[in-house]
């Protein structure tokens, strides 16, 4: 037996990593990445990869969600690039009111949650998706986090503009 995974008791250690892209503290024993970020936000990425958002929200064993939004240009396609990446039922709405209902009181019927980290990447800056419809978006998620901060689920979303 030469592999450290291979014997009882031990863990099997993570492939070796560009130590660019490693955490302060390395991969194993580490902080968490949300150490500084509180459980219930609505905030820019800024710093942080969605790989490692998502490598985060694996360890902590919540919901990862994630939606790319740099092909849509419209209010319409921006909830329908949410609607099937969030995986909505096909009753959905599209519009702001629904995707509400779908990230409370509908995930809320679903059971036990574990947590949420939600991921918007590049959200359009457009004619027909401009400040305003992003602003109204952005306060459905901050009043999600909301209603998750009340039945103390953690419900972070991250989010990029183009």
């Amino acid at each position: 037996m030469s592999s450290n995974a291979s014997r009882p008791g031990r863990q099997a250690r993570l492939p070796a990593r560009d130590t660019t892209t490693l955490p302060r503290h390395g991969w194993e024993g580490r902080m968490s990445l949300f150490k500084t970020v509180p459980p219930n936000i609505v905030q820019s990425i800024r710093a942080f990869r969605v790989t490692e958002l998502q490598e985060e929200a694996a360890r902590l064993e919540q919901h990862f969600l994630y939606a790319y939004c740099a092909e849509a240009t419209t209010k319409q396609q921006v909830l329908t690039t949410i609607a099937s990446a969030f995986h909505f039922p096909r009753h959905f709405g599209k519009n702001f009111d629904a995707l509400a209902d779908c990230l409370t009181d509908l995930t809320h019927k679903a059971g036990k949650q574990p947590g949420f980290v939600v991921v918007l990447e590049q959200l359009p800056n457009t004619q027909k998706f401009d400040k305003e419809a992003r602003e109204t978006l952005l306060d459905v998620f901050r009043d999600a986090a909301d209603y998750w901060a009340d039945k103390k689920i953690a419900f972070r979303v991250f989010y990029s503009f183009q």
